[in-house]
């Protein structure tokens, strides 16, 4: 950021009149939210309007010959529409637009295209590997048009991250770091004259401690973003969080309602206002208006597939756990219990969520530079999301057994049900049979032959309906490269000496017991 914007900040701030913005009142929060409870009840039009417009350019696009040059800012534009409203489709037309550029040596247009890709990696729960790849794009020598499409990636991308982490503060702090850093950036190259220089700079003030600054900027910017749906929900948010800094609860629900309006007007279900907003209504004990719109934050989560919101949606456990409060001693207790338990549920989805993308990235790492990779990975993911997915509802469906338990007093059939273990184990059944037919997939051969590396009365018996057994899953983990048994362990749910007894045994049946481990990496055709 060159000095002369610190400079002119403070010139500003210092002969300018006081920040005189609108008193925001209770009537104003009022009538704000009754806006906001009007736009929900037409968001299914907004949703409706915006698949209209994704249809019509998906049309133009097929008009095109597939693969031409032609294609290019249309698919950039479809990319756009599904970008925030169903983030798997956007990434899928990033991707073919990034291959439709590399084939016509479009070199600008393939950097964009990768650039939206990454981002929707973050928002779909691979913000890593997004970041890994973001670090090696080299900006030296590109003109600023194309540089203000990279730092505005990298701001986003960095953002998604921090607020990922933002459980664990230090990591979060750094990742936050980074992208103030890349709207520094951005703010050097973006022309003092576009809609969105004022909003971004506005944001860095707030972002580098320079909330008064920032207030200052946002009151005017605001008016002039009602034509911009995206923009205004942007820097209603920050206003959002300035106020809520100041301790003005008022100002905070106002501008909250004010950046979920705008997103719903946009059809927009990538947010972070509508679960910010529920929350707030909580303590502020209007339960009806927080479970609405908590509900509304984590449905719109699930149908655009945007994983890291999922997460951040799932804060309506917590007003589910304080709504319960009220009741008589007894029922509080349970329900604290239940917090708890959905809370350690959470967490292992998530873990296990983390797991089996890892390994579903190491399997495509595996089969790189192969034509049918894409093919692959799309498959992977497509079980991944099913996998979550089916995840959420079943949580959701016991959060309402649970409830309906409590709210009949039938506390100790509650206990029974989640002392069961039931739960956990059809879970693992599912991981279990995800793993065994993808992996199948792509090594039909490889039950025969491991039993090919056995000796003729040791050989692998599967049982009717089996797929893979145990010993098979530790093989085929080690196939993948995944030969910690810490790791194969942690996944398949055993300890880790259970691990190192059932790899002592299967040497101990082996043609070769020294060179087992070495012969099944050596296993191996893709089959497609």
């Amino acid at each position: 950021m060159k000095t002369t914007f610190f400079i002119i900040t403070i010139i500003v701030s210092l002969f300018s009149p006081v920040y005189a913005s609108k008193n925001i009142t209770e009537k104003d929060v009022k009538q704000a939210l009754n806006e906001l409870d009007m736009e929900l009840s037409r968001s299914r039009t907004y949703v409706a309007a915006r698949q209209s417009r994704i249809d019509s350019i998906s049309a133009l696009v097929d008009n095109i010959p597939a693969g031409s040059a032609d294609q290019l800012p249309l698919l950039m534009e479809l990319g756009n529409a599904y970008h925030g409203y169903l983030s798997d489709s956007a990434k899928v037309i990033y991707e073919r637009g990034e291959q439709v550029a590399r084939m016509n040596n479009v070199r600008d247009y393939e950097i964009r295209f990768m650039l939206k890709k990454l981002v929707n990696m973050t928002l779909t729960g691979f913000g890593p590997e997004a970041a890994q790849t973001f670090q090696t794009i080299a900006t030296e020598n590109m003109p600023d048009s194309l540089k203000v499409d990279v730092f505005s990636a990298g701001r986003q991308l960095y953002d998604y991250q921090a607020s990922f982490y933002s459980s664990l503060s230090e990591s979060s702090k750094e990742w936050q770091a980074k992208s103030i850093d890349m709207l520094r950036k951005l703010l050097e190259i973006l022309p003092d004259s576009s809609e969105e220089h004022a909003l971004r700079e506005s944001e860095f003030l707030w972002a580098t401690g320079h909330s008064s600054e920032a207030k200052i900027m946002l009151d005017e910017y605001l008016p002039k973003a009602s034509d911009h749906p995206v923009l205004e929900a942007i820097a209603a948010n920050i206003m959002a969080q300035i106020h809520k800094s100041h301790d003005n609860n008022n100002g905070q629900l106002y501008y909250l309602a004010k950046s979920a309006a705008a997103d719903i007007r946009n059809a927009t279900r990538e947010t972070v206002s509508l679960h910010e907003l529920g929350a707030a209504m909580f303590e502020n004990g209007d339960l009806d208006r927080a479970h609405k719109y908590l509900n509304a934050a984590l449905s719109d989560a699930v149908e655009c597939n945007a994983s890291m919101r999922m997460l951040q949606a799932s804060g309506a456990l917590p007003v589910i756990a304080e709504a319960h409060r009220s009741q008589e001693a007894r029922a509080r207790l349970w329900t604290s219990m239940i917090i708890v338990i959905m809370g350690i549920l959470l967490f292992c989805l998530m873990m296990t969520s983390l797991r089996l993308r890892a390994e579903m990235r190491r399997m495509k790492e595996l089969q790189e530079g192969l034509a049918t990779a894409n093919r692959i990975k799309e498959m992977y993911i497509s079980q991944f999301l099913n996998l979550c997915t089916n995840y959420m509802d079943k949580l959701n469906q016991f959060c309402k057994i649970a409830e309906r338990k409590i709210s009949t007093g039938k506390a100790d059939e509650l206990l029974k049900l989640i002392t069961s273990g039931r739960f956990a184990e059809e879970q693992s059944e599912e991981f279990y049979d995800t793993f065994d037919r993808a992996f199948l997939h792509i090594y039909p051969d490889f039950v025969n032959e491991v039993n090919q590396l056995l000796r003729p009365e040791e050989k692998i018996e599967l049982e009717e309906g089996e797929l893979l057994n145990t010993d098979l899953r530790i093989l085929a983990f080690m196939r993948l490269g995944v030969d910690d048994s810490t790791r194969i362990a942690q996944v398949l749910n055993y300890s880790v000496h259970t691990i190192y007894a059932y790899r002592n045994r299967l040497r101990n049946r082996a043609l070769n017991r020294d060179s087992l481990e070495n012969d099944v990496m050596k296993i191996g055709h893709l089959g497609i």
